[in-house]
């Protein structure tokens, strides 16, 4: 199965073994100019059993490209830090993950901050709610983590924290926008520069609504916006569910995949090309990049930014 458009004249894509989708073609934009800007400066995601993947992906990979290095229940905390300082080790730039539910007490907290702050790795960090239903320990939410005065203590400068542009499926739309608000203030309080990282999604329109929700409410820090590299469409659809993400037939065409075939593999060429058209017709959406969530893998993820970009030269 083939996605998306297609022009012979574009640099060719590799995925992961396993999928069906062995090689496309990435069209270049009519905007060109604007999916440099967008594409340029990208993020991305790992877990802390990435290391492996990380040092096959790293010739791919920018210097200085932010790395965000995940908190998850089945990691302890040396594999973080060790992920962490991997992510330093190779040139990049570590953005640790603070769980805030899955911390069951301040002291959890500092530990984790001192061990990574060690290996130099605390300049960055994101701070997230988390996946606990109910909070391990002091901490119900990322702003309660925030507020407690202990980042700056460990050399933090910078902190993201998570926007929604489709809502959570366990949060009202109004609180998601008074702790978004909230987290905004607090860090501007303290004097600590802030990122806004969101939720993947497959459909610009609301995206773009949220971005510019953001901006109506005075908030004008660095969005960045998450996207999934190339990966199985089984498995994207996998991930939306999760996340509660609007995936239905008539989103995902608009992506650049159908459901009627999902043995394939979808890159975000369509998604992250119209995202910086509208982008670049709205200049109050203010400065917005991208955090690309490595579903299919870092290597295929960098592969494909690497030639996404070589499409718009």
């Amino acid at each position: 199965m083939v996605i998306g458009n297609l022009t012979t004249a574009a640099p060719t894509r590799r995925y992961p073994r396993g999928t069906d989708l062995t090689v496309a073609t990435i069209t270049p934009a009519q905007n060109k100019a604007a999916a440099r800007e967008l594409v340029s400066g990208f993020s991305l995601e790992m877990t802390g059993k990435d290391v492996p993947g990380l040092e096959e992906a790293a010739h791919a990979i920018p210097q200085g490209t932010k790395i965000n290095v995940t908190f998850l229940g089945n990691e302890d905390l040396d594999m973080r830090v060790s992920a962490a300082k991997a992510v330093k080790d190779l040139g990049f730039v570590p953005v640790p993950h603070i769980s805030a539910r899955r911390l069951k007490s301040q002291d959890q907290l500092e530990e984790f901050l001192g061990r990574l702050q060690e290996v130099g790795a605390t300049e960055h960090v994101f701070a997230v709610g988390g996946d606990p239903t109910e909070p391990e320990g002091p901490y119900p939410d990322s702003l309660s983590v925030i507020r407690t005065g202990l980042l700056q203590k460990y050399g933090v400068r910078e902190v993201s924290i998570a926007g929604y542009p489709e809502g959570h499926p366990d949060i009202t739309s109004d609180v998601l926008w008074r702790h978004l608000e909230d987290k905004s203030a607090s860090l501007k309080e303290q004097g600590l520069d802030a990122v806004i990282l969101t939720q993947f999604a497959f459909d610009t329109d609301p995206v773009l609504s949220w971005i510019k929700g953001v901006r109506d409410r005075g908030i004008d820090t660095q969005i960045r916006v998450g996207t999934p590299g190339p990966a199985g469409i089984k498995r994207l659809l996998g991930f939306a569910r999760r996340f509660g993400i609007g995936a239905n037939a008539m989103i995902v065409k608009k992506y650049g995949f159908s459901l009627t075939n999902l043995m394939g593999t979808a890159g975000p060429d369509k998604f992250v090309t119209d995202l910086s058209a509208l982008l670049a017709d709205d200049p109050s959406t203010g400065q917005v990049k991208l955090h690309f969530y490595t579903f299919g893998g870092l290597l295929a993820t960098s592969e494909w930014v690497r030639e996404y970009l070589a499409a718009q030269a």
